[in-house]
C-alpha cells in the first residue's frame, strides 16, 4: 500500500505551503489536495521538489468552495468556466508532475431537466479527458455522500461508472473514496474487487465521523490486505480529519507497516 497526506485535512496549523516538509517529516512518499490556485505554480511546485515527496492528485476548479458550490461539470450555464478550469488545471499538472486530476460533477440546481445535466456532464468530462490524454493524463470522477453534500449530482459507485461509460474515454476512472461509499452504499470490498480495473484512485476515512482509520466501524486492516490481494498498485489517500494532532493520528499507518514488516 502506498499511502499519500491529504494536505486540505491533514496538518492544517500550517500555512499550506509548509505542509509539504511536515508530511514528508512524517515519512510520506506522495501527497494531494483539494486545490492549488490560490498558489502562484511555481511555489507548489518548489514546494513539493523541496520535500521529496510526488504529488498524486488534486482536483479541477470547482466554483466557489466557501460559498458551498462543490464543482460546477454537470452545469450547463458553467461549461466555458469549467473548461477554462480545465486549461488552468493542465498546466499545474505538467508542472507539478501530477498523473491525474479528479472532477467534482457539482450540486444538482433547482429547475433545471436531469438530462440535460447528465449531457452537461458527460460533454464536459470527454472535454477534460482528451485535453489531459495529450500527456498521458487521467481524469477522475469522485461520488460524494449525499448526507453530507446534500444534492451532489454523483453520489455512488454505480452511476458514477455509468456516466464514464457514457463518456466514453479510456483515460477516465473512478476514484473511490471509502468514507464516501461506505456512507451510501456499503458492500466495500466487493465493489472494489469487481471494479479494480477502473479505479484510479483511493482515498480513506473512517465512519462515523470522517477521521482516521480505528475510530469507526470500518475495518481497515481487512481493507488493506483485501486492497493487497486483488492487486490494487495505486495511492490511498487519507482525507481524514484527525481526532487530535495529524502526527498523533497516524497510529493505524505505524502499526500496519509494522505488520508488514514482521510478515515479511
Amino acid at each position: 500500500m502506498r499511502f499519500s497526506a491529504n494536505l486540505s485535512f491533514l496538518f492544517l496549523e500550517r500555512p499550506f505551503l509548509e505542509r509539504f516538509a511536515a508530511a514528508a517529516a512524517c515519512g510520506f512518499k506522495g501527497v494531494e489536495f483539494h486545490f492549488p490556485y490560490a498558489f502562484p505554480l511555481d511555489e507548489v511546485a518548489d514546494a513539493a521538489r523541496c520535500a521529496g515527496v510526488e504529488v498524486v492528485l488534486f482536483n479541477f476548479p470547482a466554483g466557489d468552495w466557501g460559498a458551498g458550490e462543490r464543482g460546477i461539470a454537470c452545469l450547463p450555464g458553467r461549461i466555458a468556466e469549467f473548461r477554462a478550469g480545465v486549461a488552468v488545471a493542465a498546466g499545474y499538472a505538467e508542472a507539478l508532475d501530477c498523473a491525474r486530476v479528479n472532477c467534482l460533477a457539482g450540486l444538482r440546481p433547482a429547475g433545471i431537466d436531469e438530462a440535460q445535466l447528465r449531457r452537461t456532464l458527460v460533454d464536459n468530462l470527454r472535454f477534460a479527458a482528451d485535453a489531459f490524454a495529450v500527456n498521458g493524463r487521467h481524469v477522475l470522477m469522485e461520488p460524494l455522500n449525499s448526507r453530507d453534500t446534500p444534492g451532489f449530482f454523483v453520489d455512488r459507485t454505480a452511476p458514477a461508472l455509468a456516466l464514464l461509460d457514457e463518456a466514453d474515454r479510456s483515460n477516465l476512472l473512478l476514484q473511490y473514496d471509502i468514507y464516501h461509499a461506505q456512507v451510501m452504499e456499503g458492500d466495500l470490498a466487493c465493489t472494489l474487487a469487481t471494479h479494480l480495473p477502473r479505479i484510479g484512485h483511493i482515498q480513506l476515512a473512517d465512519n462515523p465521523g470522517r477521521h482516521e482509520p480505528g475510530t469507526g466501524e470500518i475495518n481497515f486492516p481487512f481493507l488493506f490486505r483485501h486492497l493487497n490481494a486483488i492487486g490494487y498498485a495505486g495511492w490511498a489517500g487519507c482525507e481524514y480529519v484527525p481526532t487530535g494532532t495529524s502526527e498523533g493520528s497516524f497510529g493505524w499507518l505505524s502499526a500496519l507497516l509494522q505488520n508488514d514488516m514482521e510478515s515479511k
